[in-house]
């Protein structure tokens, strides 16, 4: 499956939040990781809907939509509208997690399915045949630029075997850069979302390249 780097605007300059975008996608990202956090799912708040519309109009690339909060079913309908291209739940949340993946794809959405890293890959193994990508989380989500976690191959590993032949893609999500990049890759990954390693790049083309090669 080929790879793509899927670069987070969480570590962006949102004072030039377009050219940001526009500089991540000129130098390779096809698409772009858009992390939504409500401060009780997660200790951190970013941003939500009006920032996604903005986003949206800027973009050329993938949307990215990871959701960070206690009730995404409450929330993914508006999502959408705003632009999401992909909308990522936790399996972790209080909300239905088959009833919030059905309820994406019935927006025309395709669905992502996240875990934490202390979450077993085994807890997603009943929702494989509804998603339409896995989201492995490297570190314990709520902030960027987390040192990532020499656990998670083994982990990345199990999730290729559980998925098996399906055409369900592996996103990783925390500390990749272009050492760690090539651990996840081995492990079996095809989506590498980057930050803090690709905005604070003094080259972000060749940062993009150390991840896919």
């Amino acid at each position: 499956m080929e790879k793509i780097v899927s670069a987070s605007i969480l570590s962006a300059d949102f004072l030039n939040l377009g050219s940001e975008i526009k500089r991540a996608e000129d130098a390779g990202c096809r698409y772009i990781h858009f992390d939504v956090m409500d401060g009780v799912f997660v200790p951190n708040i970013s941003y939500g809907l009006p920032v996604l519309k903005a986003v949206a109009g800027a973009a050329r690339s993938v949307l990215d939509v990871h959701l960070m909060i206690t009730d995404p079913l409450k929330y993914v309908e508006r999502f959408a509208e705003k632009g999401a291209d992909i909308i990522t739940v936790h399996l972790e949340s209080e909300s239905d997690t088959a009833g919030t993946i059905e309820r994406i794809h019935s927006l025309g959405k395709k669905a992502g399915l996240a875990i934490k890293p202390k979450t077993p890959v085994s807890a997603a193994e009943k929702y494989i045949d509804m998603i339409d990508m896995l989201l492995v989380m490297t570190v314990e989500p709520g902030f960027g630029g987390q040192g990532f976690m020499p656990d998670m191959p083994a982990k990345i590993e199990e999730a290729r075997k559980l998925i098996g032949g399906r055409a369900v893609p592996i996103e990783v999500d925390g500390g990749i850069n272009g050492s760690t990049a090539e651990l996840v890759k081995n492990a079996g990954a095809d989506i590498l979302v980057a930050g803090s390693y690709l905005f604070k790049a003094q080259d972000m083309p060749a940062a993009v390249k150390s991840l896919l090669y």
